[in-house]
């Protein structure tokens, strides 16, 4: 049992204390209500929120931030994807408290050991563990949006799973996600879209169209219609596109997830964290179906890294929403 360092601390976002928390909060405060959002939100129990460096994320991620109802909430599980170590399952800490710069996190071993006995989940090494910073991220956001409140963590590792598996370790953490003092933060970026990332993938006009999508070259000759639909306006279509299939309603959990599979499979959209979305997805529709709760995901926010016009270009997208029952 150790201490997880904040490894990222310093170069994905600043060491100093006193200059994160003046970020945080500017971020927070800089999140506007509106007719249709209005936070905190009552009853909220997940948010999916990006993970990349502040200076790039992080006011998107206040809004996820921001529309958690602290209330009552003693427990805060955070599901990242992998992205150093192949893993076909999830994995947990064996850490009992995870650093930041404004005030560590207790882990609950309790009920990170009461996973560990379902026999189902691997573990992760303290490298491992400080390598990744999908989970990381989000820790100084939970710091801060728990400000003065104890709370601890269950930090689950996601790797590469297939919609089955997905649907299996959501049974799993069905129950947990149906406590009323536990939420879940589910990490993710979206699209990935250059050369760098290997996807170039390009709709010629909004979804759904009559011309096919195409795979952008650099040898290749740049399509006519870039011309009125440039390639920023493709990738947030085509992020658009995941982003209505999950919204909870007019889909069913369980609708939403084999549909968000089948996008998937039809795109390969660069969503890092779609399988902690599936998994949510798989909890969401064991609460759904087998004990009648009505959950409702809205998104909240939507960014761009860049605005991409050539494909030599190349940007990440950044969503956040939050679920309520």
């Amino acid at each position: 049992m150790s201490v997880r360092r904040a490894t990222h601390a310093d170069s994905w976002y600043t060491a100093d204390s006193r200059e994160l928390d003046e970020q945080l909060s500017q971020w927070l405060d800089a999140v506007t209500p509106s007719s249709t959002y209005s936070p905190p939100i009552q009853r909220s129990k997940a948010i999916i929120a990006p993970h990349a460096g502040y200076s790039y994320s992080g006011p998107a991620a206040a809004w996820a931030y921001k529309s958690i109802d602290t209330t009552g909430i003693k427990r805060v599980f955070i599901l990242g994807p992998s992205h150093h170590v192949y893993l076909d399952g999830c994995a947990l800490s064996q850490c009992t408290e995870y650093a930041t710069p404004i005030g560590s996190l207790p882990l609950d071993r309790a009920t990170i050991d009461e996973l560990d006995k379902t026999g189902q989940f691997s573990q992760m090494d303290l490298g491992t563990d400080e390598d990744e910073h999908s989970i990381e991220m989000h820790l100084p956001y939970i710091r801060k949006a728990f400000e003065g409140k104890a709370i601890s963590v269950v930090p689950i590792l996601v790797g590469a799973i297939d919609k089955a598996k997905e649907e299996a370790f959501g049974r799993i953490l069905a129950p947990y996600l149906a406590r009323e003092d536990t939420l879940f933060v589910i990490s993710s970026d979206f699209c990935h879209w250059g050369t760098r990332f290997s996807y170039t993938f390009y709709y010629p006009q909004y979804p759904p169209g009559t011309t096919q999508p195409l795979r952008l070259s650099r040898a290749g000759t740049a399509p006519r219609e870039l011309a009125e639909f440039p390639i920023h306006a493709s990738i947030s279509a085509l992020d658009h596109e995941a982003m209505e299939l999950l919204t909870l309603p007019p889909a069913t959990a369980r609708l939403a997830h084999a549909d968000f599979a089948g996008y998937l499979a039809r795109t390969r959209n660069t969503i890092c964290g779609r399988h902690p979305i599936g998994v949510l997805l798989g909890a969401l529709a064991v609460l759904q179906d087998e004990h009648a709760r009505s959950p409702h995901l809205q998104w909240v926010r939507y960014e761009q890294s860049s605005q991409c016009v050539t494909v030599r270009d190349s940007s990440v997208s950044y969503a956040s929403a939050y679920v309520a029952f």
